[in-house]
């Protein structure tokens, strides 16, 4: 069988090259995977701030805060910690930093919904804003998150729709620092893709 080897290799190739094809592919849009904006139609009650990284909580706030000037969202309401490391109150801190960066009628704007210590995912942080944002009726809503986290955390939230059909939830990102593209080219970036991405598989199964 004289043309064995050869077919052999020439499949061996064809094999090679679909490899390298499919590794550039995944280099060039695989942030695609865990990106996916899903912004509201027309003006909603509230923009909803997920917390994170300090770096990455400065930008949520921030996009949040833009989307009230634009008149897409009425309020913010911020996801704060119950206290700080050292027993302090979040909510007086916080608001000195939405008033020096922004101004104090753009402050003013700005409702804050403290959660439990052992609060550490998204699924739980949003079990704990439901009952804040139900507390000020809101029947409409866009979670603020940073880019890389928008296709998890819209697999979370569009779960409070159908227990909660009164509340509309939209999903918006923002460009995190912290997750600067091509994301393969950055260490930092390369980390957060690899940990969302778990992350993200992990939320297919879990309850």
């Amino acid at each position: 069988m004289p043309n064995s080897p050869r077919l052999f290799l020439r499949t061996l190739s064809w094999l090679f090259a679909g490899a390298i094809i499919f590794v550039l592919c995944f280099l060039r849009w695989g942030d695609a995977l865990l990106i996916a904006n899903n912004p509201p139609p027309g003006p909603v009650d509230a923009a909803i701030v997920l917390q994170g990284s300090v770096v990455g909580e400065k930008a949520r706030i921030a996009g949040a805060i833009d989307l009230v000037k634009q008149g897409t969202a009425s309020r913010v309401l911020l996801s704060v910690p119950r206290e700080s490391y050292w027993g302090q109150s979040i909510p007086p801190v916080a608001r000195v930093y939405l008033e020096r960066n922004f101004g104090p009628d753009l402050a003013a704007r700005v409702d804050f919904c403290e959660t439990a210590p052992d609060v550490n995912s998204t699924r739980e942080e949003m079990q704990a804003l439901v009952p804040c944002i139900e507390d000020h009726r809101w029947r409409s809503i866009v979670v603020v998150t940073s880019n890389y986290h928008t296709r998890r955390a819209g697999r979370i939230w569009r779960q409070v729709s159908p227990v909660r059909p009164n509340i509309g939830v939209w999903i918006e990102g923002v460009e995190d620092p912290e997750f600067p593209r091509p994301w393969w080219r950055y260490r930092q970036s390369a980390k957060i893709f690899v940990a969302e991405s778990t992350k993200l598989f992990w939320s297919l199964f879990a309850k």
